[in-house]
């Protein structure tokens, strides 16, 4: 019995391959019409090899929760002679302290690496607020990690504790506590509210 079942078995498999085949066959030859053909890729510069959306990534530092960048939109161009990383609906980045209070921030409605210069470029409504509390608005900054350094030629606000300054341009190292600035445009003075 278990030989027949067999033999059923075997004759049902070969009829269901010859069936695809013949099907497959009908489907290769039966059809004539033109099937538009896609060209190939011709410029790989101006395609990303990798698009990425909704990315938040937190980075640590000896098991300790440091920063968390966040963005809607990451896209990577590796073959045009500068490679460079683009973020074009914004970057959001937030420094932690030891107890995971953001203590320092900066956001851009576009950012840019450029990967062989390891430089960023933020533009856009570029806010960032440092270690003191002091807040840097401008429409365009930049971030050298080689030299460790922020700068812009932008006009830029920085409201302190006391005061507003609006400056044409500043220097400052990576935590933008120590800066200098180079075209001082005015000085607006705040009341200390009680």
């Amino acid at each position: 019995m278990s030989f027949i079942y067999h033999t059923k078995l075997i004759s049902n498999t070969r009829k269901t391959l010859l069936g695809v085949f013949l099907v497959l066959l009908f489907v290769a030859c039966g059809s004539n019409d033109k099937s538009e053909k896609i060209p190939a890729i011709v410029d790989r510069t101006k395609i990303a090899k990798l698009k990425a959306t909704d990315i938040t990534t937190l980075i640590s530092d000896s098991g300790i929760t440091r920063y968390r960048i966040s963005t809607p939109s990451w896209n990577i161009y590796d073959q045009t002679s500068k490679p460079y990383w683009e973020f074009p609906k914004g970057i959001h980045l937030e420094r932690f302290d030891q107890t995971l209070k953001v203590d320092a921030n900066i956001q851009s409605k576009y950012a840019k690496f450029h990967q062989n210069e390891k430089i960023w470029e933020l533009r856009g409504n570029v806010k960032v607020t440092n270690l003191n509390g002091e807040r840097f608005e401008t429409e365009q900054l930049f971030w050298n990690q080689q030299t460790q350094k922020f700068y812009t030629d932008s006009l830029t606000k920085i409201t302190q504790a006391s005061k507003i300054l609006t400056v044409i341009g500043f220097v400052s190292d990576q935590t933008m506590s120590k800066y200098s600035y180079k075209n001082l445009q005015g000085i607006i003075q705040v009341k200390e509210e009680k």
